[in-house]
């Protein structure tokens, strides 16, 4: 018998301008989406995948854009409901949840050998991967969950698994997307948001590009053997299923047990995700740009469109919907995901940075923002040296004994004051984006950037001094030694900021 069907009954959390939240079912989230603020949800991972489900039911309900005119009058005049509200009734057969042939997103053929909880389908309780990230609940006893958070793991699960190794079926690896640093470029509600991730598609790829509900459920047998295919386009790709899932609804309706194990496999070598901005490594070629320990605002200039055609497309795409109506620019961009080491799960992240308004313009943002990066990094070098200098020092107490690198290294990193300077540096440039206005002079912005560094090296180095005042002589006199990068460094940043000092009006 089927139930709970994904268009009409409510599982997508929205929030509303005023502040009011609400979950809705799959239609009226996008024919409402002029009215709704945006999608939250408690997990990034789970944040993103709604975002690609929707893109991708827009794909096939709009049959593009196949290109940029396309993307601009749909921008224009908004998102048809007539087409949408067809597409969804064509389909309405295959997004049923519990359905005896043909359940969204699963194999309904699957008997698994164990049942599962339904634990595996969330990063954080996913006690497989991710043992020491997060609160878990006792996956022996894990009671149940709503058929709405079910559904919003299954997308999530099929967008982000990473391999663990283990299956009954054929082994398929990591999601083709699941451990980039993905970016959402925030519009002025749901609606723009969306539109202005709708990048357009080749004409020839569009009409074949079929998502998860409009294929038929694979073989389980086939699965045993390994099913490996191409991605046919991006619908298809936002909802690739690299995991076969079939959930095992209680009486209630509620879900505490599932099938699960391995799915389809990709065999497409080209990297093509909107979503992803990429590097290119000598020896593997072209690679997405992945969460690193560090805040990814040190990278921020990775997601700037410039000739290289690397940074993200729906930023691209942003740029060039918005570039003649400035006041749907987009507001901010998040940037989400997950970083692993291997099949263990080490992080989430979810940042969000304004985007530079001057990317309408014809300046090279993405080069003055890198340009400002590096003298943070270089910065920070000196703190470093400095750093060393004052450890070396103190660990040998005077003696002409060699400290080894280690050691010193060892004792730097407990000390508190690179960590210092990089978080001041951060809220520092979150207001440096706020800058980044049409008219406002280069020059000025980066007078202001080279004083925020050099005031933040100023009060790391101070925030040490302070700790090491009260000590015994051997730590007062390293400290003296080891200001000597401080004092360079800032008088390079100095004689920097008096050449950009601006000039007042009338003088």
């Amino acid at each position: 018998m089927s139930s709970f069907n994904l268009i009409d009954e409510g599982w997508i959390p929205v929030r509303f301008p005023d502040g009011r939240r609400e979950e809705l079912g799959l239609r009226d989230t996008l024919l409402r989406s002029r009215e709704i603020a945006a999608i939250e949800d408690p997990s990034p991972l789970v944040t993103a995948a709604l975002h690609r489900f929707l893109l991708a039911v827009l794909y096939r309900a709009l049959e593009g854009p196949t290109d940029i005119d396309q993307a601009r009058a749909l921008f224009k005049a908004e998102l048809p409901g007539e087409k949408i509200t067809a597409y969804l009734e064509k389909w309405r057969d295959r997004f049923w949840l519990f359905h005896e042939k043909y359940p969204f997103g699963q194999i309904p053929t699957f008997e698994p050998k164990t049942w599962r909880a339904w634990t595996v389908l969330a990063a954080e309780h996913n006690a497989d991967n991710a043992k020491v990230l997060f609160d878990h609940v006792d996956v022996d006893e894990p009671g149940t969950i709503s058929p709405a958070a079910a559904t919003r793991w299954l997308l999530a699960t099929q967008t982000f698994s990473v391999s663990c190794g283990k299956s009954e079926l054929s082994h398929t690896g990591t999601a083709p997307s699941a451990t980039a640093a993905m970016a959402l470029p925030l519009g002025r509600d749901l609606q723009d948001t969306l539109l202005l991730c709708l990048v357009p598609q080749n004409r020839e790829i569009a009409p074949k590009d079929r998502p998860l509900w409009e294929r038929t459920p694979e073989d389980v047998e086939g699965l045993k053997e390994g099913v490996e295919r191409r991605t046919a386009g991006l619908a298809d790709r936002y909802t690739w299923r690299i995991r076969a899932i079939r959930l095992a609804p209680e009486d209630s309706g509620r879900v505490g047990k599932l099938a699960f194990a391995s799915g389809v496999a990709s065999s497409s070598l080209e990297q093509n995700d909107p979503m992803l901005g990429y590097r290119i490594d000598e020896q593997r070629g072209k690679l997405p740009l992945q969460f690193r320990e560090r805040g990814f605002w040190r990278d921020f200039d990775s997601l700037l469109p410039d000739e290289a055609r690397l940074a993200p497309q729906v930023i691209e795409h942003s740029t060039a919907l918005t570039r003649t109506n400035r006041e749907r620019f987009p507001r901010a961009v998040l940037v989400l995901g997950q970083a692993n080491n291997k099949a263990k799960i080490e992080y989430w992240r979810m940042e969000r940075f304004s985007l530079p308004q001057a990317l309408l313009g014809d300046r090279f943002v993405r080069t003055e923002i890198r340009q400002l990066l590096v003298k943070a990094e270089d910065a920070q070098k000196s703190l470093w040296a400095a750093c060393c200098s004052f450890a070396r020092d103190l660990l040998s107490r005077g003696n002409e004994r060699s400290v080894s690198k280690k050691d010193i290294s060892g004792f730097v990193e407990q000390m508190p004051t690179n960590p210092w300077y990089w978080s001041s540096l951060e809220a520092r440039f979150h207001e440096i984006l706020g800058e980044y206005t049409l008219d406002r002079d280069p020059d000025d912005i980066r007078f202001l950037w080279l004083t925020f560094v050099r005031d933040a090296l100023r009060s790391a180095w101070d925030q040490n001094r302070a700790s090491v005042s009260t000590g015994d002589a051997w730590a007062i006199r390293a400290l003296v030694r080891a200001e000597g990068p401080i004092r360079r460094k800032t008088k390079e940043l100095n004689d920097e900021i008096a050449k950009l000092t601006p000039k007042k009006e009338g003088s």
